[in-house]
């Protein structure tokens, strides 16, 4: 077995970087001719450093499911398929959202900037993501203190609500990051060309939450962000974050949805 050396290898054929959201760039993604587009300052410097206090006096829980990793709302992936977790989920996702935009206030949250971007550039739309005849909530913040990685993991909505409409008719499932406060060295997203089945994923991590970082070969791309910045990526191939030195990371995520060209892309947490 190869270790990791959890270092951050070139990335310029598998990353487009682009001045601002664009289909054709989104299409590129989904017809995986790359695998991450960024999109540099997408929120601005002062909005940044306002939302990142905001996000701080909100305050941090860890996730249900993978510890030393904080959260902001929850994740439809701590509910582990379990009844009363699901019920939790939902009655509290729009208030989740409402607790970000106010952790966010003066400045608009960036999960609704994006959701509005996206709307206006997909002829068919963007919505937020609907399960069983429920909203769901969109815009997790992560944070992420210095030296703990990410462990590598791959994002299946099927997992997670399998046999369902929504799950079953999604193509492609995309991760987004808008990153708000990132240490200056680490704090990579890293990337490997692998796609596990879920049956070899969920044999390989055993009772972790996800694959540790030394069971791996070195990521094989990734890309390293900056305050500001947004990242969209393939969420069902092998993915991590890599350690960050000095401070801690902060991002506001969701999974955007493709289920095809002249359908809705949906968004979720």
């Amino acid at each position: 077995m190869m270790t990791s050396t959890l270092t951050a290898p070139s990335t310029a054929s598998h990353t487009a970087v682009s001045d601002s959201f664009r289909k054709a760039d989104l299409l590129s993604l989904i017809h995986n001719e790359i695998q991450i587009l960024r999109i540099p300052n997408f929120i601005g410097e002062n909005a940044c450093r306002s939302i990142s206090d905001g996000l701080k006096k909100t305050g941090y829980n860890d996730y249900l499911n993978a510890p030393q990793v904080g959260r902001i709302g929850m994740s439809y992936f701590e509910t582990g398929r379990q009844p009363d977790i699901i019920e939790h989920y939902f009655a509290n996702a729009l208030a989740n959202i409402n607790l970000l935009r106010e952790a966010c206030s003066p400045y608009p949250c960036p999960m609704d900037t994006f959701r509005c971007v996206v709307d206006e550039t997909w002829e068919a739309g963007c919505t937020l993501q609907t399960l069983y005849e429920k909203k769901m909530f969109v815009g997790l913040s992560r944070s992420m203190k210095p030296g703990i990685p990410l462990k590598a993991h791959h994002d299946m909505f099927g997992r997670h609500a399998p046999n369902t409409p929504e799950s079953d008719s999604l193509i492609s499932q995309f991760g987004v990051n808008i990153y708000i406060d990132v240490p200056e060295t680490g704090g990579e997203l890293g990337m490997w060309d692998d796609e596990l089945s879920d049956d070899e994923f969920l044999d390989r991590r055993g009772q972790d939450y996800a694959i540790p970082l030394d069971q791996l070969r070195p990521c094989d791309y990734s890309a390293k962000p900056e305050n500001g910045d947004l990242i969209l990526f393939n969420a069902r191939k092998l993915h991590a974050v890599l350690p960050g030195e000095g401070k801690d990371r902060l991002t506001i995520s969701a999974f955007l949805g493709y289920r095809g060209e002249k359908e809705a892309l949906t968004v979720w947490s």
